[in-house]
């Protein structure tokens, strides 16, 4: 379980083989073989560790789901431990089950802070709401405007330095988990 709140962007050292090698400083201390790590919104167990780097093995389904089967050498990642359970929940209840990717569409100034707008399939866009929950790239953010084709989000100075929304630029792939609660939602009412 995470929050949505990217405590650093590391560096991939290494890609390949269905294993990502991260360089990084800010989760490090307290990571664990065998633990869970957010990378760009996917939850993934930590293999092995040392010092300075941690490497995560990417499945099959995370590579068809996500856009971490992109990465390469020099990439950025979003980084985030999960949630223990005496701390706060800044963000939104985000699980690190990636449901789909989407495409950076459009970026704009809009004031200090970027407007990105996100393509998407229908069927991930039938889930995002105005002013609802979305995670991108493991980012909680909150909606501004959504249509049948994507959705767009503000994302203020501080997010844009400290996340990988600083080094984005359009056409590239995002991962995308939708709010959890419009799923069951969906399945409850479908049921009756």
């Amino acid at each position: 379980m995470f929050t949505g709140i990217v405590e650093e962007v590391g560096t991939v050292r290494s890609a390949g083989q269905g294993r990502l090698a991260i360089g990084a400083r800010t989760v490090m201390p307290t990571l664990e073989i065998g633990g869970s790590i957010s990378v760009n919104g996917a939850c993934l167990t930590v293999t092995s560790l040392d010092s300075e780097e941690f490497s995560v093995d990417v499945v099959p389904e995370t590579i068809r789901r996500t856009n971490l089967g992109r990465m390469r050498s020099d990439s950025r990642v979003n980084l985030e431990r999960p949630l223990r359970a005496d701390g706060r929940l800044d963000g939104h209840i985000v699980q690190g089950h990636v449901d789909g990717t989407g495409t950076i569409s459009e970026i704009s100034d809009d004031g200090e802070a970027l407007m990105v707008r996100m393509a998407v399939s229908e069927e991930l866009a039938r889930y995002v709401v105005e002013k609802g929950f979305i995670a991108v790239d493991g980012v909680s953010l909150t909606v501004v405007h959504c249509d049948e084709a994507g959705f767009s989000v503000t994302v203020i100075p501080h997010t844009r330095d400290n996340t990988v929304f600083g080094f984005c630029s359009v056409g590239d792939a995002v991962n995308i988990e939708i709010d959890i609660l419009a799923k069951y939602v969906e399945r409850l009412t479908a049921e009756r």
